[in-house]
Parts: structure tokens; sequence; C-alpha cells
């Protein structure tokens, strides 16, 4: 063979090892990169219609604290978003198959949300259910969350919960129509859920948020469903169980009626801007509801038509409770254009339910 003056080399000089380690070397790299460029592509393709891309979504401030998590405000590919943040393994006992099974459920009711669609239940955008380590964006940068961590992204309804509303107007009271139509928004809510065959468990008003033109949308609808499902969670301090139905409180089997019972709670409240059994002891409030059969007392003022809703919905036995639909339609037949509302307690004049127009 000719020396390298006529562009060869001899192949007994080659070190075969070396060139074959450096060939080795050079297609596990490409093999690698290909590998990740293959994985980047299908990505997309991949990812469940309702997982959100997190690349797309900045966390803002905080605007809500729970036992189970933080909601912030957030920003999701141009949309004000509001974005609950879950961790299942923050107390430091649950063990792997705990979480697991506490992911395959929350997917189960992230498909069903996933897929409502109405203009009184909160619009879901999207979540992630906890699979990897999640990198999120923030004003400051960006943070990663444990893979313990669910992200839930819901549209931001700028009015807060209806519960702050209702205190703001403690004292002013809410006129008639508005009462009427806070009512409807919720009750047309309901009965879509119940449609779809889904209860939601946990209705109050804490749970009612309120967009820029006072329209209800249930939230928390998937969410609270399985938090509620957590026996610790259903207890005094959570400022549920003024809501809860008889039999739920009983420990007995219930159904979608436990909404109505508590919806007839939610209209009371919406009516008199109160709470219900302020003063009363979680221990006090399970006895008189079971046995007592106690509810909260109405207000001489408060028209028949609504009184009547409010006792049909919130009796004892289950069956007697109307569906959701039926509520619908005893509230759109209401008369609300001389309704004046609830007038103040510390007003001279008493109560004349029909008097001169108030609230906002």
């Amino acid at each position: 063979m000719k020396e390298k003056s006529d562009g060869f080399v001899r192949a007994d000089q080659i070190d075969l090892k070396s060139l074959d380690e450096q060939l080795q070397r050079h297609l596990s790299r490409a093999w690698t990169m290909e590998q990740k460029k293959e994985q980047q592509e299908e990505r997309p393709n991949t990812r469940e219609e309702w997982e959100i891309d997190p690349s797309k979504l900045v966390i803002k401030s905080v605007i809500a604290r729970g036992t189970f998590g933080t909601v912030h405000r957030g920003v999701y590919d141009g949309q004000d978003v509001a974005v609950k943040l879950l961790d299942w393994g923050e107390e430091g006992h649950r063990t792997e198959a705990e979480i697991a099974s506490l992911r395959a459920a929350f997917t189960q009711e992230v498909v069903v949300w996933h897929k409502l669609d109405h203009p009184n239940v909160t619009k879901f955008i999207g979540a992630t259910i906890g699979s990897s380590e999640l990198n999120i964006q923030t004003e400051n940068g960006h943070i990663g969350m444990p893979s313990t961590v669910c992200c839930v992204v819901v549209e931001y309804l700028p009015g807060g919960a209806l519960k702050s509303y209702l205190i703001k107007n403690h004292r002013r009271k809410l006129a008639f129509k508005v009462v009427v139509q806070l009512a409807l928004d919720l009750a047309r809510g309901l009965s879509y859920l119940h449609s779809k065959k889904i209860v939601h468990r946990d209705v109050k008003t804490e749970n009612m948020l309120l967009d820029k033109t006072r329209t209800l949308k249930i939230a928390d609808f998937g969410v609270a469903r399985m938090e509620a499902s957590n026996p610790n969670d259903m207890t005094g301090e959570t400022g549920t169980l003024g809501y809860m139905a008889p039999e739920v409180l009983n420990g007995n089997p219930y159904n979608r009626k436990c909404d109505v019972y508590s919806f007839g709670i939610c209209l009371w409240e919406i009516y008199c801007c109160d709470m219900p059994y302020p003063d009363l002891s979680f221990s006090e409030v399970t006895s008189a509801v079971v046995r007592q059969n106690l509810r909260p007392e109405i207000p001489r003022c408060c028209p028949s038509s609504l009184a009547n809703v409010m006792k049909r919905c919130w009796d004892a036995n289950p069956d007697k409770r109307p569906e959701m639909d039926e509520v619908v339609s005893l509230l759109e037949g209401i008369d609300t254009s001389k309704g004046g509302g609830m007038i103040p307690l510390d007003q001279p004049q008493g109560c004349f339910c029909f008097g001169k127009y108030r609230g906002p």
C-alpha cells in the first residue's frame, strides 16, 4: 500500500479498537439526541386533551389557602386563570400506592370536568396530575414542584366567592330580584350537573364564584368531591357543616338530593345575607338537624313563594325534596318586579317585603 503522499494510509497502522470506540461514542450520542428529539415531537401527541402545557402557565400571587393547597392567580396561554396547587404528599404519611390511587381518582374526575360546558359552572381549562416533576414559571423565575403536586387551572372570576359578597351586603341586604337571580344561577348549574349524573356533595356559598357581571358559577367541582371524600375533611372546621343534609350527618347513604338540601340552605343565606346556625357547635348542629329537624329561621318578610322553595328543598326526607330542574321552574315562576328585598333589622319600619327597591 502507498504512503500518505498519495492520500492513502497503511491498514496495518490503523488502531481499529480506538476507531471502534470513537464510532460507538458517536453513534451513542446520535442515538440519544434522536431519542430526545422523538420524545419532544411525540409529547404534544401523547398529552391528554385535558392536560395543560406547563410552559404556557405563569403563576402569580396567592388568592386563597385551603386544607389541601393554595389557589393562585395566573395566566395560561394569555388567559387570566385561577391555579390550584394540591400536594397529596405534603403530610408525608401517604405511601406511593395511596398517592397513585388519589391520582387515578382525580384523573377520572378531570375527564368528566373537562367535558362540562354550562354558563353556571366554572370553566375547567386543564390540569397536570403530578406524574412527574413540574417546572412552573412564576413572576420571580421558575420553580420546581415535586411529583406529588397536582395543578388545576380554571377560569378566573373577578367577583370572588358568593360568601364574601353576602357578608359585604350583610347590613344592606339584597334586592329581591338579585336574590332570585343568584338562586336561579345556582339552581341551573346544579340541575346541569345532576343531568350529567354528577353529585357535587359540597354545595355552599364559599364554593360559588361571581364573574364581573355578577353571574354565579359553581366552583371546586371535581376537586371538592375528592377532598370531601376524606373523612378528616368532613368536620365543623371546614365551614360546610351547616349545609350538610341529615342523611349525610347521620352517616346514611345519600344521593343527588343532598345537593338539593344544601341548595335550600344557600337560598336562605342568599336572602338573609347571614350565616346559618352561627352560635351552635358541631355536635349541637348535628344533633338538632338530625333529631329535632332544626332549620334556619325564615324571616316573616320573606315572600311565601321563596320560603316554600326553601322548605321543600330542606325536607328531612330526601324523596320529598324536588329535583333541581323543578326548583329552576319554581324560581322562574316568582314575580320579582315588586320585591324590595329583606329590610335590615335595625330599620324602624320593620319587614316590608314589597317596599322600596333596595340592594345593588
